[in-house]
């Protein structure tokens, strides 16, 4: 991610924390953005990358005269993470079968060596990184399915994740949803909806699908566009 933000400061462009869009919308010339935060301003921008992850919709909703009806429903998939006391017995990731909404609760080794084992599935209604430590007594039945030697005791509460869902319990799986100006008629507008996990290793295709999307070379996006995420 840094060496990402180098490049993005290298093109003339600036990562700006703690700047929330609370409204904006489109006009002759492109966008006009409402941002919050210590310095609340006005920002105008040609082009516009709709990247906030699980805000990506509600973002879009409060962005005047982005089509309702081209913005997807937002469901939200909180997975936690249990971390492993002790020393881990393997040295490998193990992936068990995935079950609906995720991929099973496996286990991953950190550039430490540290153990975690996650995430689950749970369907909430909002944002909530929460993790509920009784959540653990479903981990140890699922952990045991390929790991049966596991103690008890031996998981902690670790952390959360929200998958940005735009499809909900119980339906097909929904792809990474990528709109351009041709699904919504809002020219130099790209909206990202439906972003999990998988789309951090492929940014770099995605971001080359964006510039297609705007008829710019990837080289050239970032001092042209406003990235709102």
């Amino acid at each position: 991610m840094l060496a990402y933000q180098a490049e993005l400061e290298a093109a003339g462009g600036m990562a700006v924390l703690r700047a929330p869009v609370v409204a904006g919308r489109v006009t002759e010339r492109g966008f006009a953005l409402e941002v919050g935060g210590a310095e609340p301003m006005v920002l105008e921008c040609r082009m516009l990358v709709n990247s906030a992850g699980v805000h990506a919709p509600g973002l879009a909703r409060r962005i005047a005269g982005i089509p309702p009806s081209s913005i997807p429903r937002d469901y939200f998939c909180r997975g936690v993470y249990f971390t492993l006391s002790g020393r881990s017995p393997f040295r490998h990731l193990i992936y068990p079968v995935p079950e609906s909404g995720g991929l099973g609760v496996h286990l991953t080794l950190d550039l430490a060596g540290q153990v975690r084992f996650g995430p689950d599935v749970e369907w909430i209604d909002g944002v909530d990184y929460t993790v509920d430590p009784r959540r653990g007594e479903r981990f140890y039945g699922a952990i045991r399915s390929y790991w049966p030697g596991l103690k008890n005791g031996a998981l902690q509460p670790g952390y959360a994740g929200i998958r940005p869902k735009v499809s909900g319990p119980g339906e097909p799986a929904a792809d990474f949803l990528v709109q351009g100006p041709a699904d919504h008629s809002v020219p130099g507008l790209v909206n990202l909806y439906g972003i999990e996990s998988p789309g951090l290793t492929a940014s770099l295709a995605i971001a080359d699908q964006v510039a297609a999307l705007l008829d710019t070379p990837a080289e050239s996006a970032f001092p042209a566009q406003a990235a709102a995420g």
